[in-house]
């Protein structure tokens, strides 16, 4: 298989052409210009030198009264020619009588020069000569060659210079895409601590630190994911350990078959069977596949029904229940999974509430929002750990204990809930003391 050129190469070929082509188009320009405008100069000098031959014919002129002294004769005329200190305008010349016929030269004076010959302020003839159309020297040939070796030259040396500057910039432009390169079959392999560095605010600069942006998530969804599988692993074996546990205690006799430990095996089997139901409704809303039923529903009935079937569970811990706020508050979305999310967060206040502590549900509207608090007494939860509450599986307390129960799944499905109704949810410290957790939904038009 043959080698492709590398980029590097490729950048370098792609400005040393367009040096090239730069070059040899200033170049031709130069001898061009150079060769219009020498002839031009020539054209010049040669009519400084009729304007003397002119005068010295006008002289001859009033000398003899007439043009016979020259008629038909060229050779008389470069006599005067070279008289007249104008020995290079020798060649090409014609003279005109008053009625412009020819006197003596060039029988066809079209594209000539004419010059008026006077004798006073009459006007007797016309001195003209042939336009300069290429050098007629041996001279001004070899000054034009010469010059046009050095346009090239000069052509030559350029393409030379444009071929180390446009090395030095291909390596100098690509030297970071080469890191981006590099970094990226590291981050390939499995690497997501990989980081480049940005050292420019260019397109370079910022697809650097976009790269460094998808490490950065790439690392953190990995931690993420090997957490999630660990925390997955530990909360299916802690109630499949003591199914386990009691069903062993139960075949060797140690404990009866009573309706107690029936009890027992149905618990830790609802146990299991809401953790994995929780999952489930996890891994749909990741890929979009949740089922809603939308439609405009007035807030404060479903929040009252929720907070109704929670009042006898607060009670039971002492724990005072309020609810309250904007009743006309409406929004499109699905009314079963809008009462799943508010029954996660009271039931998260009934566990994690002291006992004979306040809980509060408030409801308000806040701009094209209608924005529902949760709040609830001590304990609180630490500034460092509210970012992270909805998170699956994070608890305050750090250790995996169930004294309080749950898996830590409930506010992590709050906030799908959240986001597939256009709104979002945040945690913050409550007035009461304890945690303050705002749900956010766009108010229905």
């Amino acid at each position: 298989m043959p080698v492709q050129p590398g980029i590097t190469l490729k950048l370098f070929l792609a400005i040393l052409a367009a040096s090239m082509v730069a070059a040899a188009a200033m170049a031709l320009a130069t001898r061009y210009s150079f060769h219009s405008g020498f002839l031009g100069y020539l054209a010049q000098v040669d009519e400084q030198r009729l304007q003397a031959l002119s005068g010295a014919l006008a002289e001859d002129y009033r000398r003899t009264g007439s043009w016979e002294f020259v008629r038909g004769d060229y050779a008389r005329l470069r006599e005067i020619a070279i008289a007249a200190s104008s020995p290079q305008v020798t060649q090409r010349l014609t003279v005109l009588d008053e009625a412009r016929a020819v006197v003596v030269g060039n029988p066809d004076p079209a594209g000539a020069a004419l010059l008026p010959v006077k004798v006073g302020s009459r006007v007797v003839g016309w001195v003209g000569r042939a336009p300069l159309r290429r050098l007629s020297s041996a001279a001004e040939d070899s000054f034009e060659a010469q010059q046009s070796r050095a346009a090239w030259a000069i052509a030559a040396l350029a393409v030379a210079l444009a071929a180390a500057t446009a090395l030095v910039l291909a390596r100098a432009f690509l030297l970071p895409v080469k890191r981006i390169a590099q970094a990226t079959h590291r981050m390939a392999g499995g690497d997501y601590a990989i980081r480049v560095t940005v050292g420019a605010r260019d397109e370079l600069g910022r697809l650097a630190a976009d790269f460094n942006r998808l490490a950065e998530t790439l690392e953190r969804n990995e931690t993420l994911r090997r957490r999630f599988m660990a925390d997955v692993s530990h909360e299916l074996r802690t109630p499949l350990a003591v199914l386990s546990a009691e069903l062993e205690a139960l075949d060797d006799g140690v404990r009866p078959f009573t309706r107690e430990a029936l009890a027992s095996l149905r618990a830790e089997a609802a146990a299991l069977g809401k953790l994995v139901d929780d999952l489930n409704q996890l891994a749909l809303a990741d890929v979009g596949a949740l089922a809603y039923r939308k439609q405009e529903v007035a807030l404060a009935p479903l929040i009252e029904q929720a907070v109704d079937s929670y009042r006898e569970r607060f009670a039971q811990r002492g724990i005072a229940l309020e609810a309250g706020g904007a009743a006309a508050a409406r929004v499109f979305g699905d009314r079963d999974r809008l009462t799943q999310m508010f029954r996660n967060l009271l039931e998260n206040s009934a566990r994690y509430t002291d006992a004979g502590g306040r809980a509060r549900v408030s409801t308000r509207l806040a701009g094209d929002c209608v924005a529902v608090d949760f709040d609830d007494s001590p304990p609180g939860v630490p500034a460092e750990a509210l970012p992270h509450l909805f998170e699956r599986f994070f608890r305050v307390e750090g250790s995996r204990s169930r004294a309080n129960g749950g898996a830590g799944l409930g506010l992590a499905i709050s906030r799908s809930i959240a986001a597939a109704h256009g709104g979002d949810i945040s945690a913050a410290p409550s007035p009461l003391g304890g945690l303050r957790i705002t749900v956010r939904l766009p108010v229905s038009p």
